[in-house]
């Protein structure tokens, strides 16, 4: 598993939460943990390109930073559900506010996003 070799720079919010949120799927497993999707299994139909591996790997991260918290019921087969800490709440309507962003500016974030991708395209077209 990776070490960490250079502390991170924790000086200021902006820091502070790319450490946090750092993660591809952090921020839609909380949305979704949020909206009551608290198995991994639910988790994973909700976020299907994401392996259960790196799913898993990024719960734990959002555990260890306390904005989830995981329970495991004894039963066979085991179950495991997670849910928002009061800590983790605090970050939705931040999330919402990101969502919304996004969704107002959909179009525009679509074509700088694809036009990274043409440029590439006919970069490998013209070797």
């Amino acid at each position: 598993m990776y070490e960490r070799k250079i502390l991170p720079n924790l000086n200021c919010g902006l820091d502070l939460i790319g450490e946090v949120l750092y993660g591809k799927w952090k921020i839609r497993l909380l949305w979704f943990i949020n909206e009551g999707h608290l198995r991994p299994s639910e988790l994973q139909r909700k976020i299907p390109d994401a392996t259960r591996r790196v799913l898993n790997i990024q719960l734990k991260e959002l555990e260890e930073h306390e904005l989830v918290s995981k329970v495991i019921y004894p039963v066979v087969p085991p179950k495991v559900e997670y849910s928002l800490t009061d800590f983790g709440k605090t970050l939705i309507p931040v999330i919402s506010v990101l969502g919304n962003w996004g969704d107002e500016n959909g179009e525009r974030l679509q074509s700088v996003i694809m036009k990274r991708y043409t440029s590439e395209s006919s970069e490998k077209d013209e070797l």
